[in-house]
Parts: C-alpha cells; sequence; structure tokens
C-alpha cells in the first residue's frame, strides 16, 4: 500500500519551504523517512483551492494535512482540489466537520463533557434575546456558563467575552455574547455556543474554572491555541491525547501549559472517540475538582491541533505514515 505523505502550509515569504512554525515537523518527518508536500494556506482561505496544491504532485494518493485551521467549507474544497489532482485526504470533509466544531462530536460525548446548547449563525450578528433565554434554559437557566463558537473561545478575554458568572442574568449573558461576536468578527465559526462552567483541579492543587476550548492551531499564535480549562484562579491541569484509528498514539500536557505533569484516565474517552469514529482527532482532558474523574473539555481534529512545545512527536509521525 502506498505510505502516505504529510501536506503542510508553505512559508508565505518562501513557498518552497515550510511554514517556519511547522518547519520542525516537516524536518523530523524527513528524518522519520517519510515525504511531506506544500500548500498555500492564504490561498485556501480565500477559496483558491485549486491555486493553493498546485505544488502538490499528481497522483500523490494517501495525504494527511498538519497546519493552521480551516473551516469545514474551505477543508471540503481542499479535500476536492487534492482529489482532482489524484490525492485523498484520509480525513474526510464530514469527519474534519465531526471533530472540528463542537455540534459534530457533542453528541457522542454529551454525559462526559461540559453540557453545551448552541445558537447557528449565519455571519457575525450576535442572537438575540429570545434565543439566547432559550438556549440558557436547555442548559437549567441558572449558574456560570462560558461562551464559545463551534471553534474557539476568547478565554484571553474572561471576563469581557468568555465568562457568564449567572445564567439567569440574561442581560449580562447579551453583553457577553454581543461582546464575543465583536471581537470574533468574520472568524465566528458556526454560530454561539453556551457551555456549562465546571471546576477542574488547578495546577497548584486549587479549584479552577473550566470552559471550552479551541483546539485548532491559528495562524499567528503559536502555542496559544487551546482551552479555557481557567478561570480566574489560574491554569487547570489538562491533557492533550490524540488518536489514530481509535488509539492513543501521544499523550501529553495542554499547549498552553507544555510543562504540567499529566496522566489522564482514558477508560471512558476510549470508547466515546471509536464511536465518533473520526480517524485522527485529538481530546483535551481535565480533572474535576471534587475527584470524580476526567472530563472531555474539547474535541479537535488531529490534522488542526497544536503541539505543545518540548514532546517528542515522532511516534505520532510514525503512526500517520504507517496508517
Amino acid at each position: 500500500m502506498p505510505v502516505p505523505a504529510i501536506i503542510f502550509p508553505a512559508d508565505p515569504l518562501n513557498p518552497r519551504r515550510p511554514d517556519p512554525h511547522f518547519a520542525w515537523e516537516a524536518r523530523l518527518l524527513r528524518e522519520l523517512g517519510g515525504e511531506h508536500h506544500l500548500v498555500d494556506h492564504d490561498a485556501l482561505l480565500a477559496g483558491r483551492a485549486e491555486e493553493a496544491v498546485r505544488q502538490v504532485p499528481q497522483d500523490s494518493g494517501p495525504l494527511w494535512y498538519r497546519g493552521w485551521m480551516l473551516p469545514c467549507a474551505r477543508y471540503a474544497e481542499f479535500a476536492a482540489a487534492l482529489t482532482t489532482r489524484g490525492g485523498n485526504l484520509l480525513t474526510s470533509p464530514p469527519g474534519y466537520a465531526a471533530a472540528h466544531e463542537l455540534p459534530g462530536w457533542y453528541g457522542v460525548f454529551e454525559g462526559a463533557t461540559p453540557a453545551s446548547a448552541w445558537i447557528p449563525s449565519d455571519g457575525p450578528v450576535a442572537p438575540g434575546p429570545q434565543e439566547l433565554a432559550a438556549a440558557a434554559a436547555r442548559l437549567g437557566g441558572r449558574g456560570p456558563a462560558i461562551v464559545k463558537d463551534y471553534v474557539k473561545s476568547r478565554k484571553h478575554e474572561w471576563h469581557e467575552a468568555c465568562f457568564v458568572p449567572e445564567l439567569a442574568d440574561l442581560a449580562a449573558v447579551g453583553r457577553v455574547v454581543e461582546r464575543f461576536v465583536e471581537l470574533q468578527g468574520e472568524s465566528l465559526a458556526g454560530g454561539v455556543v453556551l457551555r456549562r462552567y465546571e471546576e477542574f483541579e488547578g495546577a497548584d492543587g486549587g479549584a479552577n474554572g473550566a470552559g471550552a476550548p479551541g483546539a485548532a492551531v491559528t495562524p499567528g499564535a503559536p502555542g496559544a491555541p487551546g482551552g479555557d480549562a481557567q478561570g480566574t484562579g489560574g491554569r487547570a491541569v489538562e491533557a492533550r491525547v490524540w488518536w489514530l484509528d481509535g488509539r492513543p498514539i501521544l499523550v501529553g500536557p495542554h499547549p498552553d501549559a507544555p510543562h504540567q505533569t499529566v496522566d489522564p484516565d482514558l477508560t471512558e474517552v476510549r470508547a466515546l472517540v471509536r464511536m465518533l469514529g473520526c480517524r485522527f482527532v485529538t481530546t483535551d482532558l481535565a480533572s474535576r475538582a471534587d475527584g470524580s474523574g476526567w472530563r472531555v473539555v474539547e474535541v479537535g481534529d488531529g490534522q488542526v491541533s497544536e503541539l505543545p512545545h518540548g514532546i517528542d512527536p515522532s511516534g505520532l509521525l510514525s503512526s500517520l505514515i504507517a496508517a
């Protein structure tokens, strides 16, 4: 069987080389005997998929992508352009959407992840009061929550555009949501999500709040993507687990806290990942402050999930090119 190659974003200043953020992965891949190709990420985002994949050889066969996140529609165009050239992304567009956007994976992980309600949107327009009231009611109508879209939150604007202290205060919910939508702008993915706030074990042994992270790799913010398993008290202990065909192939800390030591219990999540049925995914896990076990804070597509600094991804890359 053909050995899969991996596609990385090209350096915008030198299109013949990988983007500097992914250059170390490309070097390691070559050392492992793998092959990589390059794609113009800016052209993909602009809807010029055929132009974007011109550096990918004809009849390239099976392919993985490791790069910046793409909206689901752009990923589908990417896959179609590669198919035209005889290439085959091993994560299908439906599989990408299922892992990348919360509504795609939530039904499988419901009960193992903070309760969530979402409001679809066709653009960066905040939901109205009635829609927000209905979403809050689906979460019980009381208690704290966080705001995000289908992919990401704005955890660094925690009080301004992320955390809602009390769902019953619908005016406050509206203010946080409006600010979140304003800051996301055209980057708003899918719609607005209200997600129940939970207390997780903190790195200092105390309790820290949990939200709903965005697992995607975001251009211009190396190391910044990741969880909202945090609150005013600081960072929660959070693990990122990489899965290929239902098997954990890399377990490490979250990219936002790469020096933490983590040892998550994968007993429950293993069965859920297999049920989801996506080939290459990540799960971000955090331990409940009350000692009741590990919770799924986020699911992501493994192709666009950030690796923490200092981790050795040799096993991950070897598994991908052996898949």
